[in-house]
């Protein structure tokens, strides 16, 4: 009898990984930890695996932590990462995250997309609908983000490392802080997955993450949307469907059943049906002709940039954008949509500003 010799020992051997996508191939934690200039140790720091980084004292914790209270009565924790930790989030992203497939109809945190692309296929529709996703970067978990890099091909321990480094649980004394506001089931969710592992509002990383584990979201969405004759683009949390003779009646409980699929939820006060006589906005631009910004949204962003010269730019980003420069200029684009005067005015201030 010829062939192979199959012993015990052999069929206890690891398959080898089945690589997707471009990604760098770290088979290990060792590989991992050397590729990114850590020992395996200083790699287990960073990713948290103990959870000691909920116990920790300030001053040697990974991140530092902002609340800031919304408009419409909710809160926001702006979680940055120290230097050290961002620097490793970067890394990664170009290793590997930059590298995970993400939908043709995402278009913020993308090189070459903007507000402006994202609002500029629904101009000129008969009807433009607007829904938000409740907490986008908290509702997106340590697990959810290993298993993505887990189809990518990265044993469970790489992939848990990694999804370790990109994500975070906020400390109980930090949870004890936050202010007063409206009291509502939101709320309570929203906290609830700050302590628990997530991806932080305010690491470098966290967009591109994000719009890498929404790709079968947005697959769905605008597969969808084809089906409806609509058209489907997405911001960040800000969903945006328009058409001709929409059928509402199959969109929105359509919308829905796939966000609550996904492991999302929508927060059903922004939702937002506007036919042709109404104003239509999408990613902050009226789209009822052609995409452009309001007199008011001009004054706002010109006074916002005026204050970013005057006391730094750290000061004035109360939104607490991950990459507040590439925000402030994707307003001055859309700005731009609707006048070059009043955009060539607006980079000149915007070059006034010292950044960090």
């Amino acid at each position: 009898m010829t062939g192979e010799r199959v012993t015990s020992a052999s069929l206890l051997e690891p398959l080898p990984p089945v690589w997707r996508f471009q990604v760098a191939r770290w088979t290990t934690v060792d590989e991992c930890a050397a590729a990114l200039d850590l020992t395996p140790g200083e790699l287990s720091w960073f990713a948290d695996a103990k959870g000691w980084n909920r116990r920790a004292a300030e001053p040697v914790r990974h991140y530092t932590y902002r609340w800031i209270p919304t408009a419409s009565g909710s809160v926001r924790l702006i979680e940055r990462p120290k230097p050290r930790l961002a620097e490793l989030q970067r890394r990664i992203v170009r290793h590997v995250v930059g590298a995970l497939p993400v939908h043709e109809a995402a278009h913020g945190f993308r090189r070459g997309r903007s507000p402006l692309s994202c609002a500029a296929p629904h101009a000129g529709r008969e009807t433009v609908v607007r829904m938000d996703l409740e907490g986008f970067f908290p509702a997106v978990s340590a697990r959810r983000i290993s298993a993505l890099l887990a189809v990518a091909g990265y044993p469970p321990a790489v992939a848990e490392a990694l999804a370790g480094v990109l994500t975070t649980a906020v400390p109980p004394d930090v949870l004890t802080t936050v202010p007063g506001g409206r009291r509502d089931s939101a709320r309570t969710r929203l906290l609830t997955n700050l302590a628990a592992t997530h991806l932080p509002q305010g690491a470098p990383s966290s967009p591109s993450v994000a719009n890498a584990v929404t790709h079968h979201l947005d697959r769905r969405l605008d597969g969808l949307a084809r089906v409806l004759g609509a058209t489907y683009t997405r911001y960040a949390d800000d969903l945006a469907f328009s058409g001709d003779s929409l059928p509402l009646h199959r969109l929105l409980p359509g919308v829905r059943r796939i966000v609550t699929d996904e492991g999302f939820r929508l927060r059903d006060d922004k939702t937002s049906i506007a036919g042709a006589h109404q104003r239509q906005r999408v990613a902050g631009l009226v789209v009822n002709s052609a995409p452009a910004a309001t007199r008011a949204d001009y004054d706002a962003l010109r006074a916002l940039l005026h204050n970013c010269a005057r006391t730094g730019p750290e000061a004035q980003n109360q939104g607490g954008h991950p990459d507040f420069r590439a925000h402030l200029l994707g307003r001055i684009g859309w700005i731009a949509a609707s006048s070059q005067a009043r955009a060539a005015k607006l980079r000149a201030m915007f070059g006034r500003i010292t950044w960090g």
